[in-house]
């Protein structure tokens, strides 16, 4: 566990509602301090801008946090996260792809897509994205300071 991941902030639109929930289980089981923003009801459609929009006013000023979102394809909510400038999100589909997004390009939100993904690698790839550092040499922090 990343002790300095002080708090994970975890959303979904109701597609995403079963994954969202397999790892908030997993994550507390591991002891991360997990806060779900919903929504927790497959049956009451949402809108990933408003589902995103949430999780990046919940992370504003929280700079030790990390957050989760999850959609269908994970591309809805990357786009719609990637709107705020303290967001960095990534779909990451495999662990090495968000072990090696944190360290490039420090992303904080990642998005996941519950129609594509294996349960189990999804918990795999969490660990990854929580678990890896960034490598905070000055071209990585001036590229950052560019899109922000």
């Amino acid at each position: 566990m990343n002790k300095t991941v002080t708090k994970i902030y975890i959303a979904a639109d109701h597609r995403g509602v079963g994954l969202k929930l397999y790892l908030i289980e997993m994550l507390n089981a591991v002891g991360y301090n997990v806060v779900n923003l919903g929504t927790d009801d497959v049956n009451s459609p949402v809108d990933f801008p408003d589902v995103a929009k949430t999780l990046a006013d919940a992370m504003n000023g929280d700079e030790k946090s990390r957050g989760i979102l999850i959609c269908g394809t994970g591309a809805g909510m990357q786009i719609a996260a990637n709107r705020y400038r303290h967001i960095r999100a990534s779909r990451c589909d495999r662990p090495n792809q968000a072990r090696d997004d944190r360290f490039h390009d420090d992303i904080n939100v990642l998005a996941l897509a519950a129609d594509d993904i294996d349960i189990e690698v999804s918990f795999l790839i969490t660990r990854e994205f929580l678990e890896s550092p960034f490598d905070a040499i000055e071209r990585r922090i001036r590229r950052i300071k560019k899109i922000s």
